[in-house]
């Protein structure tokens, strides 16, 4: 299996040297001598030395890593009150007194098959060492015993490269050396076993219990415990790198894998293609679907229980290709959906107008923008909201993107004729007080949802439209009397997310003033001073951005707008009106998020929409 890139290294200016206090060479780092010199630095007082050694003496952690135990003490420097001796900072205090780089490993950058061929599991472990790249001429080798240096001439004259050693902290080389080697051993036995036994390794799997505690795989036979080793460890993996979706791609030799984080795809593994069979029949069965069927495209879901006790959904779609099943899998947090209004991306004013739009016992709510743009996190957070114990909140999806406790969920089911239309036929005699009908895709969705608002009922729903005063004529277009829209369209929104800059290493930068003009020409937004820039750093491996937010467009259903609600309307001139009548565009949105230092420029100006 490989993973690709290189880890950016950066080098710290070295520190400490000539205080007559250093560590000793060619040994493991000792917790007396790592606290002494903490001491000796400034960092720690005499009675937090002794405090540390009692402690650590009383719960026998020997075999524990000196910079684990300073940091589990929950330190404060004692020159700087209110900075934590951290795991990561004395990591980098240990790499500066070494003159070596600092690194937070990066899995997504590791290539595993590569490295993992370079020293035997025991041998890292031994010496507590994780390769990290390989390329014709270097190693770059992560440790967390930077003075330890009797493996370095071995590896050096084994691999015939120049060795580059940088430091991480303890934890880190600790798990990914259980994780890395594990997963590698796992994708060669599953090879071996498929070549060996000349069918499919993943015959016997037994049927599992629809929650998937990763970790707990049970009682299974030996042949398929390399498979399920696999996929639990990715499914785990790509939560912990904040996944929102995993592609599984067959290929005729290497298939490829590849994790959506934050909007953009990163290539992070390869499998050969047999063992990708194996593990595409792996996810099938978890997800309640045919094993058998290869030649139709299937949905299914699973329920996970990750390692922190967090349960995650997750939605599986299978499509056959030229060398195989794609499977792609979209995650569902559920603690996302728990989001307020302001978290959500709304400012202050579009909170009230969005809470006007909602709260309000009938009419129609749209919310519009193309796959992927975060309307239905928008929707079930409202949705979360307004579903108070007096309140009967009935939705019809396809398929149902979240399973919530507190919602009556029905998925749409075309074998037997269960469209959306027919949903809310029968959701209409469920009593409800609010409908969520996943989205209006035909003429027949439209009237039983304008039907629902006119008997009372507030109906939230979704289209695919580039802006919201689209949304009004799409469903003209769809064949709604424009006389019906005047009598339940609230409102509509349209949306876009773009990624916001990373709070940990975003920095003041310089105005492109054509680009702001682009951006803002025609509404008079001033150019600001500055703007924040992103950098780089571990925490957002180095892309400067870190997690999304939306930017929205709210244009409520003024009178002046009904009066303009005609047969022949005109987009260009319901759109003016729209404008007028204080609908702020997208690019206004936009341009508020930029001003505060959220997100950038180019980041805003790739979300909006052609002609925008």
């Amino acid at each position: 299996m490989t993973q690709h890139g290189t880890p950016k290294v950066v080098a710290l200016p070295k520190k400490g040297e000539g205080k007559g206090l250093s560590f000793s060479a060619n040994r493991r780092l000792d917790l007396d001598e790592v606290l002494a010199i903490l001491q000796h630095d400034g960092e720690i007082a005499e009675t937090e030395v002794k405090r540390v050694r009692g402690a650590a003496r009383h719960a026998g952690r020997a075999e524990m890593h000196p910079l684990v135990v300073v940091a589990n003490a929950k330190l404060e420097r004692a020159a700087h009150p209110g900075q934590a001796l951290s795991l990561e900072w004395l990591t980098e205090w240990v790499a500066i007194h070494a003159g070596l780089p600092h690194v937070r490993i990066d899995p997504t950058k590791v290539d595993v098959a590569a490295v993992g061929q370079v020293v035997t599991a025991q041998y890292a472990t031994r010496y507590r060492i994780l390769p990290l790249a390989i390329d014709d001429l270097t190693l770059t080798v992560a440790t967390s015993e930077p003075f330890d240096t009797r493996w370095l001439d071995d590896i050096a004259h084994l691999t015939r490269r120049e060795v580059k050693r940088v430091v991480a902290n303890p934890l880190d080389v600790n798990r990914y050396l259980m994780e890395f080697y594990g997963v590698t051993q796992a994708v060669r036995r599953a090879k071996d076993a498929k070549d060996a036994k000349g069918d499919d390794p993943t015959a016997k799997i037994i049927n599992f219990e629809q929650l998937l505690e990763l970790g707990k795989t049970g009682e299974i036979g030996a042949d398929d415990q390399h498979i399920v080793r696999i996929v639990d460890w990715l499914l785990q993996y790509a939560y912990d790198q904040r996944a929102s979706d995993i592609h599984l791609e067959p290929r005729r030799d290497m298939s490829r894998v590849r994790f959506r984080i934050d909007g953009v795809l990163h290539k992070v593994f390869e499998l050969p293609t047999p063992v990708m069979v194996a593990v595409t029949a792996r996810i099938k069965i978890l997800g309640r679907m045919d094993i058998a069927e290869r030649r139709r495209p299937q949905d299914g879901r699973i329920k996970m229980r990750t390692q922190g006790g967090r349960e995650v959904e997750m939605r599986l779609s299978t499509m056959p290709t030229a060398f195989g099943e794609k499977v792609v899998m979209r995650i569902f947090d559920p603690e996302l959906v728990l989001k307020s209004f302001g978290q959500l991306g709304f400012s202050r004013a579009e909170e009230r107008i969005w809470r006007e739009m909602v709260e309000r016992p009938n009419g129609i709510v749209l919310v519009t923008g193309p796959t992927g743009s975060g309307k239905t996190t928008t929707l079930y957070s409202t949705l979360k909201h307004l579903a108070t114990p007096d309140i009967n909140v009935c939705t019809i999806e396809d398929p149902i993107e979240m399973v919530a406790p507190e919602f009556n969920q029905m998925q749409v089911q075309a074998n037997i004729d269960l469209t959306f239309a027919a949903g809310v036929r029968t959701l209409l005699r469920q009593d409800p007080d609010i409908i969520m009908v996943g989205e209006i895709r035909d003429l027949e969705t439209a009237e039983m949802a304008v039907q629902a608002s006119l008997t009372g009922h507030l109906v939230l729903s979704t289209l695919h439209t580039n802006d919201a005063p689209s949304a009004i004529t799409r469903l003209l277009d769809l064949g709604v009397p424009f006389f019906l829209l005047q009598s339940t369209v609230a409102g509509v929104v349209a949306q876009r997310l773009v990624r916001k800059l990373c709070h940990h290493c975003k920095q003041p930068g310089e105005v492109d003033e054509a680009k702001w003009k682009l951006l803002t020409d025609g509404f008079g937004f001033p150019v600001p001073a500055q703007l924040m820039r992103p950098v780089g750093c571990t925490e957002c491996r180095r892309t400067g951005y870190l997690g999304r937010t939306a930017i929205y467009e709210m244009m409520p259903l003024t009178g002046r707008l009904r009066g303009l609600l005609s047969k022949d309307l005109e987009l260009p001139k319901f759109r003016g009106a729209a404008l007028a009548d204080g609908m702020r565009p997208l690019r206004l949105s936009a341009a508020e998020q930029v001003a505060k230092g959220i997100t950038t420029l180019e980041e805003v100006l790739a979300a909006l929409p052609p002609g925008e």
